[in-house]
């Protein structure tokens, strides 16, 4: 039984190597399942023994990086009782972590590859929120809105850094987050058109 458990993972592992390798050198929607089952050295059988499509593959391997970006948003606050939205240490975990793996978040948070990425990516981050974590102060409206529109505009962030190529550092990310989260803008003047 152990054996078969460690050869059923091995064998999703290598499948989720194979998509992400190919992924480099082809847009999701030429590739083949023959393809990713050749990459990962198994045949078209076993690989529907594990997936039904390529796309719940790729969903499959969203979500292993949602896993460990949950983890390491945690790890921000790990120990601490309380922490200040204005505090960018918070952020920066989250920041390193997709920084680190650019290719595949690329991919999740422009939501073209399989769409409903980026909210998937964005209730992962507000399932914590909602769950793990409580705002000292009260609002005067449901919390739930609020929990979405930082979710919400986390994204934005990450959708920007993509669109810039990446060239802040997670330090600069955070501290932005941070900033915005914290900090009123004012007033907004229209910019007069001819």
């Amino acid at each position: 039984m152990e054996n078969t458990d460690r050869r059923f993972l091995r064998t999703r592992s290598n499948l989720k190597k194979a998509m992400l390798k190919i992924l480099q050198e082809k847009e999701f929607k030429d590739i083949s399942i023959t393809e990713i089952a050749k990459v990962a050295g198994c045949n078209r059988v076993t690989f529907y023994s594990h997936y039904s499509d390529s796309t719940l593959l790729l969903t499959d391997i969203f979500q292993d990086y949602l896993d460990e970006l949950s983890q390491f948003y945690r790890k921000s606050y790990k120990g601490k009782d309380i922490f200040s939205l204005s505090d960018p240490a918070i952020f920066i975990p989250i920041y390193e972590f997709v920084y680190n793996n650019q290719f595949v978040f690329s991919l999740m948070i422009m939501g073209e590859v399989i769409p409903g990425s980026q909210n998937k990516f964005c209730e992962t981050m507000a399932s914590i929120s909602r769950t793990e974590l409580a705002l000292i102060d009260e609002v005067w409206f449901d919390i739930e809105a609020v929990n979405l529109y930082e979710t919400y505009a986390m994204l934005g962030s990450f959708i920007y850094w993509y669109k810039e190529a990446f060239k802040s550092s997670p330090e600069e990310m955070g501290k932005r987050l941070a900033y915005l989260r914290t900090t009123a803008l004012g007033d907004v003047k229209v910019i007069e058109k001819e």
